[in-house]
């Protein structure tokens, strides 16, 4: 097949920070070249991902995100790039719905985000012309009204991160700076069990400084340690070293990416048993599933219990890239043989 992939242009592919989609989409792309298929990623010019990229935005948008000019200006100049080929990932939210001006190519998105109400809205509208792609089953059952072409779990490739044995003795919390995400609960439980936690985390836009200044920064001394946003290598050096990551949302999250880095590491999760979270963390197993912060911190005392091969086998036996691509092949296949 010739396969088309468009990256949200928040991001470079694969991504330098913070930025779990662009990770996927470079795992997809590369997968989708290494299964043999022709593969033209449309992306941001500061990507560097060995599949062959196309861009107009020189650099990615990150202090944009959800302004419409980028993104439609991104969004227009990929789908004159992608014409001609058997089939288009669109990874963007504008994209799928600019693609109704070319009936003749066969689009497929994937929904990264929660539907929410204005998603709801977007996607259900758009769902007869371009079949939707749902990151998990929590994700699909917030809008059983919405026509889904299949559930797909996301997967990353385990043979680039580090198998570790916490050896820094820490915890940790990594992603953004959000009260559904939960940094301050990550600081309230690790204060409860006396344990050390580092925070690895996004903060770059004015909703994630009014988090960070009432909810986590009175919550911080020499053992709750605020690191700022690392770099992807240091991200992997993190997770290994780590004893367990802490990841108390309080929101549906569609997928979660992060718990699936951590296992890569062989490092188990503690979270909250909300969104996609009980469809990659076995309880007792690969993690705990906490009631509260309280619940959390008094399993932290139970964290060496867990065994971090096992940890490690959810990914390479499930949480991987080629599954996920096979998956996504069989799709488009199916998708391509329909028309």
């Amino acid at each position: 097949m010739r396969i088309a992939v468009i990256a949200p242009p928040w991001a470079p592919i694969p991504p330098t920070l913070y930025g779990g989609i662009a990770l996927l989409v470079d795992e997809q792309a590369n997968g989708f070249q290494a299964a043999g298929h022709e593969v033209v990623l449309f992306a941001t010019g500061d990507s560097t991902s060995s599949v062959p990229t196309q861009w107009v935005l020189e650099h990615a948008e990150g202090h944009r995100i959800g302004v419409c000019v980028p993104e439609l200006r991104h969004v227009m100049h990929a789908y004159d790039a992608v014409q001609g080929f058997d089939i288009v990932h669109d990874h963007t939210v504008l994209g799928p719905v600019y693609a109704q001006r070319y009936p003749d190519l066969r689009v497929v998105t994937t929904i990264h985000g929660p539907f929410n109400d204005e998603l709801t809205d977007i996607y259900r509208r758009m769902a007869d012309r371009v079949p939707i792609i749902a990151i998990s089953h929590s994700q699909r059952r917030h809008a059983p009204d919405v026509p889904i072409a299949r559930v797909i779990h996301h997967g990353i490739d385990p043979d680039r991160f580090p198998i570790g044995a916490g050896e820094g003795g820490y915890f940790l919390f990594l992603g953004r700076m959000a009260h559904e995400k939960g940094a301050h609960r990550a600081a309230e439980a690790a204060h409860k069990a006396g344990v050390p936690l580092l925070i690895a985390a996004k903060m770059r836009e004015p909703k994630e400084f009014d988090y960070f200044e009432p909810f986590l920064k009175p919550l911080l001394n020499d053992d709750v340690v605020y690191l700022g946003e690392v770099v992807h290598e240091e991200k992997l050096r993190l997770l290994a070293g780590a004893r367990a990551l802490l990841n108390p949302i309080r929101w549906p999250e569609p997928f979660g990416l992060v718990m699936v880095e951590a296992l890569a590491c062989g490092t188990p999760v503690l979270t909250f048993p909300e969104g996609a979270a009980p469809e990659i963390i076995e309880d007792g197993r690969t993690g705990f599933l906490c009631h509260d912060e309280l619940d959390m911190a008094e399993r932290i005392g139970d964290v060496d219990q867990l065994d971090r091969t096992a940890c490690r086998a959810a990914v390479t036996d499930y949480f991987n890239t080629k599954r996920m691509v096979d998956e996504h092949l069989a799709l488009f296949e199916d998708l391509i043989g329909r028309r």
